[in-house]
């Protein structure tokens, strides 16, 4: 048991992932005993180069939701297009009653963006863009809306791609 603990370590060490916790919710059932509490996390995980995912996990313990929610993160990891540090377009992600606008900026801007949407910017590896979140607030749905648009953004080469033509056919 020791050597795996020692092993998956190592591991995580090694994938160079950029892990954010967003946020840690304790969550009480009330039962016929009394009250039983568990902890819930929300993480996002990007390789700093495009790829990003957010991934959730309960358990009695915070070290040990953040750990399961890691993994689902992991696995829910997805490619998302850039231009630079930017991202190719404007739009806006939705999720539930929660909506972000997210705006590419030039060179030099920054991050500009609230709390858990500015996990996910940094994990994905965007430097310069601006956000305003609007409607729900909550962190679970800004970090969906966030990356429900980030994944339906795409670049002129896979506008190209799709079309069978050259970008600077689309381009004009």
């Amino acid at each position: 048991m020791a050597y795996r603990d020692s092993r998956a370590r190592h591991e995580e060490e090694k994938d160079n992932l950029i892990k954010k916790l967003v946020n840690i919710n304790r969550v009480t059932k009330v039962v016929k005993g009394g009250r039983h509490m568990r902890f819930s996390a929300l993480v996002v995980v990007g390789d700093g180069n495009g790829k990003v995912g957010m991934g959730t996990g309960k358990a009695g313990e915070v070290p040990m939701a953040i750990e399961k929610a890691t993994a689902q993160a992991k696995k829910n990891m997805k490619s998302v297009s850039l231009v630079g540090t930017t991202i190719p377009h404007q739009i806006t992600g939705k999720f539930s009653k929660g909506q972000v606008l997210m705006i590419p900026a030039p060179e030099g801007t920054g991050v500009i963006a609230g709390g858990p949407v500015r996990a996910v910017m940094e994990a994905a590896g965007i430097k310069n863009i601006r956000t305003k979140s609007y409607g729900a607030n909550n962190p679970f749905n800004c970090v969906r809306a966030t990356l429900e648009g980030l994944y339906k953004c795409k670049s002129a080469e896979d506008y190209a791609r799709l079309r069978d033509k050259t970008v600077e056919e689309i381009t004009g």
